[in-house]
């Protein structure tokens, strides 16, 4: 068995074609969608996710501006700083990215992100509204692997899922997303860092989605025959040839026994990024009077 590879960027393409005509017409009624990323420190991970961020969106119609402050910032002025882009009434959507300094408490700085701005999801009143299934966007990641999934398995009724990772950033929100319906959701079990015998889980999954930030962390005797695997990691790794490579946390045997398999890079990344975008649209329809 050779697993189907499932293209992100064929994927996000569908997605920006949509996003590209609504962002149109914002902009022709004299309110554009205005995205405005707030990064604390070093982008590391994130430098990869904020150059493609501004290039869809300048692709996309979508003003976007970059806001980095120093790593010594402290919490007040980090707060202080999202607050005034709270305030500006040409900002439509906010992207914190994390993660943030050790001395500053991402919780805290999710509380002083206006949820009508949050373009991610990841305040406790948009989080809240996740889990009572009244909400109008979802984060970008876990959405975008949903989105991904499902270009595979259409109806997952039923399903073995398993998610391995549960941040607040993509597992839980996965983990909601995927038992929204009340009789058509799979069976979703979440395994973490204090899972007792990872593969014994991974092994019933028909739909394995991993995002623990391992490189390599899913072997393929560690893979159902026939599955759908959706990688979400992002690793940077130097290779013997000291040059630095992006992997995934699943290792490429599992492409010999998968039926379908996400690449990494271009997998679900694109599609993120294409989600962003649709996320910040929608946010910015919503302020926009005139619509």
């Amino acid at each position: 068995m050779s697993a189907l590879l499932l293209d992100g960027h064929v994927f996000a393409g569908e997605i920006l074609a949509k996003v590209k005509i609504d962002a149109k017409a914002l902009r022709d009624s004299g309110r554009p969608a205005h995205l405005a990323a707030l990064i604390v420190g070093h982008a590391g991970a994130s430098e990869v996710y904020l150059r493609n961020q501004k290039k869809a969106c300048a692709e996309a119609d979508v003003d976007f501006e970059l806001h980095q402050l120093a790593e010594t910032v402290t919490e007040p002025e980090a707060i202080t700083e999202l607050g005034r882009l709270n305030a500006d009434p040409k900002v439509t959507g906010i992207i914190l990215h994390q993660p943030l300094p050790p001395h500053i408490d991402e919780r805290r700085m999710r509380e002083a992100l206006d949820p009508a701005k949050d373009v991610e999801s990841m305040t406790p009143a948009n989080f809240g509204r996740l889990v009572m299934g009244q909400f109008t966007i979802a984060p970008s990641t876990a959405s975008a692997a949903l989105e991904m999934a499902r270009r595979a398995r259409p109806d997952m009724t039923g399903l073995e899922c398993v998610i391995i990772g549960h941040s607040e950033i993509v597992g839980k929100p996965l983990a909601l997303l995927l038992l929204q319906s009340a009789r058509n959701s799979p069976t979703v079990t979440t395994c973490h860092i204090a899972t007792r015998d990872l593969r014994l889980h991974t092994l019933r999954a028909d739909l394995l989605f991993v995002a623990a930030g391992v490189p390599g962390l899913v072997k393929r005797d560690m893979v159902k025959p026939g599955a759908t695997v959706i990688d979400i990691g992002i690793n940077r790794v130097k290779g013997a040839d000291g040059k630095t490579r992006t992997v995934g946390d699943v290792e490429p045997g599992v492409a010999d026994v998968a039926a379908h398999l996400s690449p990494v890079p271009g997998g679900v990344g694109p599609i993120t990024v294409a989600v962003l975008l649709r996320n910040s649209v929608q946010l910015a329809q919503r302020s926009n009077p005139t619509r």
